[in-house]
């Protein structure tokens, strides 16, 4: 347990650490530069309109490996759709990590706050990755469909930006916003070919890469895009197929993943509401032959995410 005479101390740092992060939060979004590049950059890939002449036209349709953690996350945060600059992002983890500090010190127990802090830093990470997978098998399903819709509008005498315009009025989301983004940066000035090569930076689809190489084989050597199109549709199609075997086969081992994760957690939280006296004491730092009792909660912890991303590995089978 705290002694009541550092609670003064500690929700002063506290304090001042929330001080600090709104600061920070303001001075980043206060101090961001609104020029065009910044207006045009959520129509267009400005790196790829203003682009080396001395480049070849073609861009090149696999994923830009950017470096950096601030391009990586904002390249997360692009493909998740959340509308939050890096900035943003970071200030709300901070935000819950302060409040998570400060719930601990309310509740006079040191090792909660060590618990919510790290929770309010790893929750909006694993919100992100959930919400970016989640969107990414979504596309991907869809990807069939839209290659269809795409083929028979070609049959029909429409151009290829006419067929793009055309799934991104009947396609489902999240399919019809990127298409309608696409649209949108060709009538910016950018090529056909270079906004779906922004298209493949932002979904990050193996299937939609498939896809936009054999556009722009075709449109340097020519040949029949609707065949082309309806053939990568059957092998998307069957590629989807076989994974919702899979999947239906490995429901119960990744139904026991999940199980065998949260138990602790519920009963641990069980107990913390039944006889909060009974609990409290782990999340402490009093000693048993020298080692502090919370070393015994976050081993546990650390044990049941190692479990449940093993259980994750073994049934991720690639197709």
């Amino acid at each position: 347990m705290i002694d009541p005479s550092e609670l003064p101390i500690i929700y002063g740092l506290a304090v001042a650490l929330g001080v600090v992060v709104i600061f920070v939060g303001l001075n980043q979004i206060i101090s961001s530069r609104i020029d065009l590049s910044g207006r045009l950059r959520g129509y267009v890939d400005t790196q790829v309109a203003a682009r080396d002449p001395s480049t070849p036209k073609r861009p090149s349709t696999r994923l830009v490996t950017q470096s950096g953690f601030a391009a990586s996350l904002a390249r997360d945060l692009a493909r998740a759709d959340l509308q939050l600059t890096v900035g943003e992002f970071l200030t709300v983890q901070a935000l819950l990590t302060v409040l998570g500090v400060f719930i601990g010190v309310a509740a006079g127990n040191v090792g909660l706050s060590i618990l919510l802090a790290v929770f309010g830093i790893i929750g909006p990470r694993f919100y992100l990755s959930r919400r970016q997978r989640g969107r990414l098998k979504a596309f991907n399903n869809q990807l069939g469909d839209t290659l269809m819709l795409m083929a028979n509008a070609l049959r029909s005498g429409y151009s290829l930006l006419q067929a793009m315009d055309t799934v991104s009025h009947n396609a489902p989301q999240p399919t019809s916003g990127e298409f309608t983004r696409v649209v949108r940066e060709v009538g910016l000035g950018l090529t056909p070919e270079q906004a779906l090569a922004n298209l493949v930076r932002r979904i990050g689809s193996d299937d939609l890469e498939l896809m936009t190489t054999a556009v722009n084989i075709q449109h340097e050597v020519g040949g029949n895009l609707a065949q082309i199109l309806d053939t990568i549709s059957d092998t998307i199609r069957e590629r989807v197929r076989i994974k919702g075997e899979i999947s239906s086969l490995t429901a119960q081992q990744r139904l026991s993943g999940y199980i065998i994760a949260a138990l602790p957690l519920v009963v641990t939280a069980g107990l913390f509401l039944v006889n909060p006296t009974y609990v409290m004491p782990l999340f402490s730092f009093r000693t048993i032959a020298s080692v502090p009792l919370i070393v015994a909660p976050i081993f546990a912890f650390i044990m049941v995410v190692l479990g449940y991303l093993s259980i994750q590995k073994i049934v991720a089978i690639e197709v």
